[in-house]
């Protein structure tokens, strides 16, 4: 139906629950982590793959899955798989065919959006680090012909298997991938050529760099009329003098990315998919949770359809034959 403000999908990252033990728990664990995203005010969840794997799920399992989320009243729009890049050089091949399997299984389940990206396991330094994103991180070879293409040909098959369902499926921008500039991700989504694979504009991961970054204006001016879904959060940013630079995560309200202006831009262009609300240390479920009810006040009131944009995620490219622009 419609969206509006108080309809809009604003879904839950499940980042800070995730705990070792869960893919292996009874289910009423799973409602015990849930339930706390339902208290928050949450009526939707990103099915985060650090929290639980459902590609790995037996059809019990996942059945005893949508037992919960239905009992608890949380719908599961999407899902995202983290840092199970398909052209890792060491794992490619296996995040390849669990990508596949999560897919079938977020199908099996009526997910209508799967979110990947090209990030790897942090490092030794990242994980030491109190802010992972202040150290370096594995990085996409640069110019290398081979390993671009193998990128466009996993991310199309991909894109294919995920168009047979009618889902969309959106790749996250992230530094020092293929992904990691806003002109070299839509070259690699133009490189794809499939009208169901386009962008998460995940600007905070770019604001929170400590070095120097295209201004998020011009990122997300880029990639808007890409984008088919879109985990926002944000950051404060200090440069000062003598190249110092220092973030911090912030809530959307009070970080260096004006939300405002942001999802005026996105709404004035077209996007209607589905926003993930992420937030690092702290109680990250309570600062989503806030940012959530801040999202809600920038959203338009009257439905979407009155304003000649599509009502629905379905209706977004997904319900049309998959256009292919390379061979």
């Amino acid at each position: 139906m419609p969206y509006t403000r108080e309809t809009w999908p604003i879904a839950a990252a499940l980042h800070q629950l995730a705990r070792p033990e869960v893919q292996h728990a009874d289910a009423s664990r799973w409602a015990a982590d849930l339930e706390q995203v339902a208290s928050v005010g949450f009526d939707a969840i990103d099915l985060t793959d650090s929290w639980l794997q459902i590609g790995d799920l037996g059809r019990s399992r996942l059945d005893e899955f949508r037992s919960v989320t239905q009992q608890l009243g949380l719908a599961v729009p999407a899902l995202s798989i983290t840092r199970r890049s398909v052209i890792d050089p060491v794992n490619g091949d296996d995040n390849l065919a669990y990508t596949q399997r999560t897919l079938e299984a977020a199908a099996e389940l009526g997910i209508g959006v799967l979110s990947i990206g090209l990030h790897r396991p942090l490092t030794a330094a990242q994980r030491e680090a109190l802010w992972f994103w202040t150290a370096d991180g594995a990085k996409d070879p640069e110019g290398d012909a081979d390993t671009w293409n193998l990128a466009v040909t996993r991310f199309r098959e991909i894109g294919k298997q995920a168009a047979a369902y009618g889902m969309l499926v959106s790749l996250e921008l992230y530094e020092d991938t293929y992904l990691g500039t806003s002109s070299s991700a839509v070259r690699l989504i133009e490189d794809i050529g499939l009208s169901n694979v386009g962008l998460d504009p995940d600007l905070g991961n770019i604001v929170r760099l400590h070095r120097p970054i295209e201004d998020w204006r011009e990122m997300l001016a880029t990639m808007l009329p890409y984008t088919n879904y879109w985990q926002v959060k944000n950051y404060t940013r200090v440069e000062a003098a003598g190249g110092v630079i220092s973030t911090h995560p912030a809530p959307l309200e009070l970080g260096v990315i004006n939300y405002r202006d942001a999802i005026r831009d996105a709404i004035s262009a077209g996007f209607n998919g589905v926003l993930c609300c992420e937030h690092y240390g702290g109680d990250g479920l309570g600062v989503s949770a806030m940012n959530m009810r801040y999202l809600r006040t920038l959203l338009p009131a009257a439905s979407v359809s009155e304003r000649g944009i599509p009502n629905d995620i379905s209706e977004i490219s997904t319900t049309q034959p998959v256009k292919e622009t390379v061979a």
